[in-house]
């Protein structure tokens, strides 16, 4: 992860993709995709390094720097990508279908280029394999088989045909031999091979074909084995598929004299054809040869099928050419195509209900015609074959007389059934018949050795699975088990005999599988044969008793597990499914009793065998297949090619990775890899390279052993020793190492002489070194006797000590238990030290004991004595101490009783006294509930009072703004009025000036209104006395009001000049109530000044601390500015009020005095105003405590979070601490502010409050409050 190389992880499509690990799980890893994709989690164990150069390909995986899945899959995929199909895995081809013609790939040309090259001087090709084969033939004088595996689609057919090519022209005799052994297998697959859904020329049986040598290893001859025809295939095929090429390729490509004589015509006229494709193989010219009449609708419609190496027009013509060839005459010829016509007839007979009451059935009207063409072509009497088909025969056994003949009547389905029956017997005759014919054409009288290759079905799963798929199936089963055994087993055992110390390599062993399907009595076969001897066999029956014996067989399940949807409807008495090698298929058992019994009936089988055609009836006679030579590659050589599908759709050019992947996986690629990892794949045996270069060496070279010859001969050739390991009796190579091997299997005389120098030169190197390790043995040799003669005196010293030990040895192991003994008086010392009572007695028999024991010890010392005396003075000893630790136990044990008793009384008292600390706890706890109830009720009720307070002010506020209203308007008539008389009256004195008897009569009023001047009429002075009486009332309520109305009336003080100092001084020492009482509201009035214009002129943006928290200081601003407001409304009435009629003021020494009783505590949570935003949470939210001694602050506590308490004091800290009364605060009115005065106390103690007091007291900076004084008596 730390250097960032790519690695291979899993993919769905591609099987694996680069990516890099970008982080590590406990068993997981998240890789990245090279292409920026998303992120994804693979296991571990399927994450692969890759090469440094993905784009990199080499002709051996061996050779990769990483043996993993991953790189394999990359190596395939980059040389599928530039046309170089095979690679080797070791010893193994891998063979990717191109499904194209690469070109000059197989020509005659690249056939001699790999004649004698040994595996990996050349590019990998299924001509190296073949050619290997040969030498090893030659070599090891053992035949060889090559197996070519793979699924359907995957080339195996086509690989085969080059093997034997290869063979018979590179090794020929120059005869026709090998060119019959190459004709033979477009014979055998016109009439054995078919097109499937995933390969259009899908071999249908197995086939074994032999390439025989002689002694000069030269082609002589071969066989062909053949087994597993698919007969089913005859009668019915699915929608995509075709039966056997033979049918289309005698219909397309027979002349028309064939055409007529055997009464051919399109496919679709065939029952046997026309329910599958009934399309042509061709190409563009032979598709216009093929006449309109021969072509189905379907053809007309959809055209011709395509495919590079099929042509059905042509290969008939090629295939008649290999008949031919292989010495088949004209006339067996037209037997061959006459009894496939026949087949193809015999499938066209329909049946009907018969009318009578038997029950049997009748042929259709309109398959009389069909029915006489049948016979004909087959030889036989029309209405025998009308009666067969109808009817079959049955002998008695019991009743009656044995062996009576009863003609039983068949019901349609088993006409039909009997008539598919018969297809299949001659058309699998006929096949069989072929493969004669085919081994016919090269005999051989005898043989040295031969190469079989070994061609079969592939591993077949399509959405329908039936009896055919699991014949098949059980047969790869049994061919990867044979590659596991050869491969994996037999090397890994190989390798063990040998002592190599190669690690073991896990694989699947499918042994379980093939037994499920195999075994005696319970194997799937089995129980299929046991149904079919049943009277009435059943397929659900059969599949029924399959699950039953297999409940809980690992390989074994039902339809409803499967991961596909359309398989989870299939009932559980319709099908199983096997999990093989390659994957979990389900198999639908309708028809597997049906197909397992497709033997004919008497009738049928007695009129065909006697046919009066020669040909037909030859059929049915020698119908013995030689089975023996199927288990012939067991026995001998084997190498493999694994064939690989590149992609479903069969099209070039296109690799699907997820699907190659899981066939590599399947066919135990990835186990060889692990294998060749650190496995050695080629080996010769030692004797056999001696032999082979024997006659060469000089006489004193072939004394040596076989073995030192071969290590002498490595040295010699100075190959790496770690690319080749010794047995027991052969020499291994590393993969990829070809070349050297090849070096030391060729004996070329040219370089003899070199050869033999080295070999030479390092017996002399390897003889001088023997020679020193036999002088160091010698050395050895003498020091070993040196050593003996020490050990044995070391054995005389041992026996006589052991003889003195034996004499002395009981009285060395009585003072050894006297000793132990003794010891153990040190710990009774201490057990008694820790008495209390009876030391002295406790101690006086310690003494005594220990005396005993020393007198014992010495005892032993001077006197021989036995072990039983020994042991009889011990034991006295033993009960003395065991007497005197019991009774040391036993007052310890007293005084631990007392100790405890003690130790219960102690509790007792300790219980009694926290019961009482609990109860004194609980009673103050109700008393503080009881208090704080009391508050909140108080709190509760001067709430209430002041709401009416309030509302009866608003109430009297409007009564006066109406009457000050209305008086206002009466004030400005009466000016008015007033204005006028003024006027009139300056009029009234120019008009006069000379009349004196005017302004005598005048004078009196005119100095009224000189001495007035504001009026005419009286003032209503009554009416103001009275509205001014109400408003003093009013605003006397207020304390505000009160402190107001009692400076006013103590103005005797003049203060506002007075300084800060001077103010607090007089505070602080003045014995004058009423001064103390102006000089404290002066103090707070200036207070309050100060800390409004220090907030209106404080800095932006800087964060100040709060002297109260926000809602106090809000409070108190609200409150200010009502009677602010409620002065300046009033002001001149106010004035005028107070100075006519002032209300009695309450005197200040006794409202000090009632103010000085009231001691209250309260406590608020705040924030700061620089984190209100910054902290949503709260999470800095802090605590406010006050304790007001009458209306004023005189204790202040700031509990932050984040920092230290902030302890404030009346007189030194005034001008950080609250400035507003108590009234103003509006404490009394927040519910659950007030607190009791012992929670205060214990936050102020807790926090240094009473020393931060006692300082600010001596050093006189404290204002004398009620805190002050409690502080002050506590000193005292």
């Amino acid at each position: 992860m730390e250097d960032g190389k790519p690695v291979w992880a899993p993919h769905p499509t591609d099987g694996f993709q680069l990516g890099t690990i970008v982080d590590i799980g406990a068993d997981t890893l998240t890789i990245e995709p090279l292409n920026r994709g998303k992120t994804f989690l693979s296991p571990i164990n399927q994450v692969f390094p890759a090469e440094e150069d993905v784009n990199k390909h080499v002709e051996d995986n061996c050779s990769l720097m990483y043996l993993n899945e991953a790189t394999l899959l990359n190596n395939v995929r980059v040389r599928y990508s530039k046309d170089k199909i095979y690679t080797y895995v070791a010893n193994i081809l891998i063979a990717v279908n191109p499904y194209y013609d690469i070109p000059k790939l197989y020509s005659s040309d690249t056939i001699k280029m790999y004649q004698g090259k040994s595996l990996g001087t050349l590019p990998p090709h299924v001509y190296a394999i073949a050619d290997k084969t040969f030498r090893d033939m030659k070599v090891l004088k053992m035949s060889q088989s090559i197996i070519v595996s793979g699924e359907s689609g995957a080339g195996k057919t086509e690989n085969t045909k080059f093997v034997l090519r290869y063979l018979t022209e590179s090794y020929g005799t120059g005869q026709d031999i090998d060119e019959r052994i190459v004709e033979a297998n477009p014979l055998l697959e016109a009439f054995g091979n078919a097109k499937t859904v995933r390969n259009n020329n899908s071999s249908r049986f197995g086939k074994f074909v032999e390439i025989h040598f002689n002694e000069k290893n030269s082609v002589v001859g071969g066989f062909v084995s053949h087994y597993l025809l698919e007969k089913s295939r005859i009668c019915m095929q699915s929608k995509e598929e075709r039966n056997y090429h033979i049918f289309y390729r005698l219909c397309a490509g027979a002349s028309e004299d064939i055409r007529q004589k055997f009464h051919l015509s399109a496919p679709d006229s065939f029952r046997y054809l026309n329910r599958g494709c009934t399309r042509y193989f061709a190409n563009k010219e032979t598709d216009k040869q093929i006449l309109q009449n021969r072509k189905s609708p379907e053809h007309l419609k959809a055209g011709s099928l395509k495919d590079p190496l099929l042509d059905d027009q042509g290969d008939f013509n090629r295939m008649c050419g290999a008949m031919k060839k292989i010495g088949l005459d004209d006339t067996e010829k037209l037997d061959l195509f006459r009894v496939v016509a026949g087949v193809l007839h015999l499938g066209n007979i329909d049946f009907e209900e018969a009318g009578s009451t038997s029950g049997g059935c009748t042929l259709k009207n309109q398959s009389s015609q069909t029915l006489e063409y049948c016979a004909k072509l087959l030889g036989l009497d029309e209405d025998d074959l009308r009666v067969s088909l109808t009817t079959r025969v049955m002998l008695t056994t019991a009743g009656g007389a044995k062996g009576t003949v009863i003609k039983v009547p068949l019901k349609v389905e088993q006409a039909n059934n009997a008539r598919d029956a018969m297809a299949k017997a001659v058309y699998s005759r006929l096949f069989d018949h072929v493969v004669k014919r085919v081994n016919q054409c090269f005999p051989f009288e005898s043989s040295s050795f031969f190469i079989g290759v070994l061609d079969i079905a592939g591993f077949e799963y399509f959405e329908h699975n039936s009896f055919e798929q699991f014949c098949i199936n059980y047969c790869n089963e049994k061919l990867q088990q044979f590659f596991n055994e050869r491969i994996l087993k037999e090397e890994q055992e190989l390798y063990q005999k040998e002592g190599l110390g190669v690690n073991e390599v896990h694989y699947v062993d499918n042994q379980d599988c093939i037994d499920l399907v195999e075994a005696k009595l319970v194997g799937v076969l089995d129980i299929l044969d046991e149904e079919n001897r049943l009277p009435q066999p059943s397929d659900q029956h059969f599949t029924e008793t399959v699950h039953k014996k297999h409940k809980d067989h690992f390989r074994l399940t039902v339809p409803r597990k499967s991961k596909l949807a359309v398989h989870r409807n299939v009932r559980d008495d319709e099908g199983f499914i096997i999990r093989h090698f390659a994957g979990a298929v389900c198999y639908e058992t309708t028809q597997f009793v049906e197909k397992n019994n497709d033997a004919l009936h008497m009738s049928l089988e007695s009129l065909v065998c006697e046919s009066k055609d020669k040909f037909v009836r030859e059929l049915f006679e020698n119908s013995n297949n030689t089975k023996d030579s199927k288990q012939k590659h067991f026995s001998n050589g084997s190498s493999f090619i694994r064939c690989v599908k590149p992609n479903l759709k069969m099209v070039s050019h296109q690799f699907e990775g997820a699907q190659i992947l899981s066939q590599l996986q399947c066919s135990g690629m990835v186990s060889v890899l692990d294998l060749m990892q650190g496995g050695f794949p080629s080996r010769a045996a030692f004797h056999e390279l001696y032999n082979m270069y024997k006659k060469y060496m000089p006489p004193k070279l072939t004394r040596l052993d076989p073995r030192l010859f071969c290590k002498a001969l490595f040295k010699a050739l100075g190959l790496n020793e770690n690319d080749y390991k010794f047995g027991l009796t052969r020499v291994f190579f590393r993969p990829g190492k070809f070349a050297e091997f090849d070096q030391i299997m060729k004996s070329d005389p040219d370089h003899l002489a070199e050869l033999v120098k080295r070999v030479n030169k390092w017996l002399i190197h390897s003889r001088w070194k023997k020679v020193q390790w036999c002088a160091l043995s010698v050395i050895k040799l003498k020091n070993k006797m040196k050593y003996r003669a020490t050990a044995c005196i070391k054995m005389q010293k041992t026996v006589r000590m052991w003889l003195c030990r034996k004499k002395h040895k009981p009285r060395i192991d009585g003072l050894v238990k006297v000793q132990t003994l003794k010891k153990r008086m040190d710990k009774f010392n201490e057990v008694v030290s820790g008495l209390k009572e009876g030391k002295q007695e406790m101690s006086k028999q310690i003494n005594e004991l220990d005396t005993s024991i020393s007198a014992m010890v010495a005892k032993i010392k001077s006197t021989v004595m036995t072990r039983q005396e020994i042991d009889k003075e011990y034991q006295g000893l033993v009960k003395r101490s065991e007497q005197l630790l019991t009774a040391m136990q036993k007052r310890k044990q007293e005084e631990e009783e007392r100790e405890r008793l003690r130790r219960i009384e102690e509790e007792m008292e300790r219980e009694k006294k926290r019961r009482e600390e609990e109860d004194r706890r609980r009673k103050q706890e109700e008393d503080d509930r009881r208090l704080k109830a009391e508050m909140e009720l108080k709190r509760k009720q001067e709430e209430e009072e002041r709401k009416k307070r309030e509302e009866e002010e608003k109430r009297l506020q409007a009564e006066m703004e109406m009457q000050f209203a209305a008086e206002r308007e009466e004030e400005a008539q009466r000016q008015a009025v007033l204005e006028q008389e003024r006027r009139d009256r300056e009029l009234a004195m120019r008009i006069a000036q000379s009349e004196a008897e005017l302004i005598t009569e005048e004078t009196q009023p005119d100095a009224a209104l000189r001495s007035n001047g504001t009026s005419l009429t009286p003032v209503p002075v009554k009416a103001k006395e009275e509205m001014a009486k109400e408003m003093s009332e009013l605003l006397s309520r207020g304390p505000q009001v009160q402190a107001t109305k009692a400076a006013a009336g103590t103005k005797k003080y003049e203060l506002s000049k007075w300084k800060y100092a001077e103010l607090r001084d007089a505070i602080n020492t003045s014995c004058d109530i009423e001064l103390l009482a102006a000089c404290r509201e002066e103090f707070h009035r200036r207070l309050k000044v100060y800390h409004a214009w220090k907030s209106k002129n404080k800095k932006r943006n800087t964060e100040t601390e709060q002297r109260a928290p926000k809602s106090v200081t809000d409070y108190g601003l609200v409150f200010m500015y009502n009677v602010a407001c409620l002065f300046s409304d009033h002001a001149p009435f106010m004035k005028n009020s107070s100075q006519q009629n002032p209300a009695p003021p309450m005197p200040a020494q006794q409202q000090e005095i009632a103010m000085n009783r009231q001691q209250r505590y309260f406590r608020i949570p705040f924030i700061r105003p620089a984190d209100q935003y910054k902290d949503p949470q709260n999470k800095k939210k802090g605590w406010w405590y006050a304790h007001f001694d009458g209306p004023w602050i005189a204790r202040q506590m700031e509990l932050h979070p984040d920092k230290q308490p902030i302890l404030l004091v009346a007189g030194k800290d005034d001008m950080e601490m609250c400035e507003l009364s108590l009234e103003e605060t509006g404490l009394t009115r927040k519910r659950g502010a007030e607190i009791l005065p012992r929670q205060f106390e214990e936050i102020w103690e807790r926090c240094g409050g009473i020393q931060y007091l006692r300082s600010a007291i001596e050093t006189k900076q404290a204002r004398p409050t009620y805190a002050t004084a409690m502080l002050q008596n506590l000193l005292k």
